[in-house]
């Protein structure tokens, strides 16, 4: 297992679409890399996330225990912007393996939102790995206490190329609160983390499994509040998206005292389907299931069949996917 590092700046959403059109204009290539239809590869790159969040870690054991139980194959793992990066560079053929918010997976094969005009057509769902909690979190003497207290404040709404924006923007426009009436920041989960530390924005939104540890070490030196959505506010933005009513319980974290109502995605593992064959794609859900007790991350406990296609929608499943489901007894 090789961990990569990126050396070059995340490209911003409309530059990564931009790159995405180009890939559709050059004869319909579906983001093949350069090769076609079963020009499969066993190095492969797994695009994860943030080194905060908790995208990379996962990334990473999986790594790990892919090289371990799969012969003949590398993985490199690396940190990114998350969902649309992964899914961008999954498409350029560039990497082979990436997690992905569910809404953001359907979004670009539906060529929906971010992805309007740039359809992708070789990502294929792996497996629902757990759910991801949308955390809008600020400091008890900051005055927030209501998501309608996040009018005019400075509120971190993700990173470059994640998928937390759509959730953000969801969340803030239940609420009336468009661009124009708050003043957004762009920063993955640690560095929102460190601003509101630091006093640099009111508040952070950010989506990630729950409980995730950076949010207990802010909490530990500061008096951390996690806002609450109103519950129709909640049920009118699932009802009219691809999240879920979701409530993160007292228990989840030490400064928590009563339920928390928010708003919920998948956290799903995608392959691609031109680079990733079937009998690899098959070996790789296999692994991910069969080896999820060695996850030493609190969210390795959810990883089971029973949330395998959890907010799959319209991904289709990856042919190798396909096969171990059905001899599960799963479709």
């Amino acid at each position: 297992m090789r961990i990569a590092r990126r050396t070059l700046t995340t490209l911003g959403p409309l530059a990564a679409l931009g790159l995405l059109a180009a890939c559709n204009d050059k004869g319909g290539s579906g983001g093949k890399g350069g090769g076609g239809e079963g020009d499969f590869v066993t190095d492969l790159t797994f695009g994860t996330g943030g080194t905060s969040g908790v995208y990379y870690p996962l990334g990473g054991e999986y790594s790990a225990i892919y090289e371990d139980n799969i012969d003949g194959i590398s993985v490199t793992y690396t940190d990114s912007g998350a969902s649309v990066e992964n899914i961008g560079k999954i498409f350029q053929g560039e990497w082979q393996l990436g997690i992905s918010q569910s809404d953001t997976a359907n979004s670009a094969v539906t060529g929906a939102g971010e992805f309007e005009g740039a359809q992708v057509d070789n990502i294929g769902w792996i497996a629902g790995l757990y759910p991801e909690a949308a955390h809008i979190v600020t400091l008890a003497d900051n005055g927030i206490e209501t998501v309608a207290d996040l009018e005019g404040k400075k509120v971190a709404v993700g990173d470059v190329g994640s998928g937390t924006r759509a959730v953000s923007d969801a969340i803030l426009a239940a609420y009336g609160i468009t661009e124009d009436k708050y003043t957004p920041s762009e920063a993955d989960f640690g560095s929102s983390l460190d601003l509101l530390r630091d006093g640099n924005i009111d508040a952070s939104i950010f989506v990630v499994g729950t409980p995730t540890g950076s949010l207990g070490d802010l909490a530990a030196t500061n008096d951390v509040r996690l806002v609450s959505l109103d519950q129709d506010k909640a049920d009118e933005v699932a009802g009219e998206s691809l999240f879920d009513v979701y409530t993160i319980e007292p228990d989840a974290y030490d400064f928590l005292d009563e339920p928390v109502t928010t708003l919920s995605v998948a956290a799903a593992l995608i392959a691609s389907t031109t680079q990733v064959s079937p009998e690899l794609g098959y070996e790789i859900t296999k692994a991910t299931f069969e080896h999820a007790d060695e996850i030493t991350l609190a969210q390795g406990k959810l990883i089971s069949h029973d949330f395998a296609l959890s907010g799959q929608g319209e991904v289709p499943l990856h042919p190798g996917a396909q096969k171990y489901y059905e001899e599960e007894g799963l479709l």
